[in-house]
């Protein structure tokens, strides 16, 4: 019994896993912000690409 309690005592006082958790939270915060501005996430890249359409459209045309 004493084992198995060290055993769950070392695995809770153990930091190596804690940089994947920061990562996962990270990465958490970021699917929210992309899912709560997603229309106007999708209408900025939609300009970009309609800016980029024409410019290469003034080139093709000189």
């Amino acid at each position: 019994m004493n084992m198995i309690k060290e055993s769950i005592k070392n695995f809770w006082n153990d930091e190596e896993g804690l940089q994947t958790l920061e990562i996962m939270l990270i990465i958490a915060v970021i699917v929210v912000i992309a899912l709560l501005f997603r229309d106007r996430i999708m209408v900025w890249i939609e300009d970009l690409l309609n800016f980029g359409d024409k410019n290469i459209g003034e080139f093709q045309q000189e």
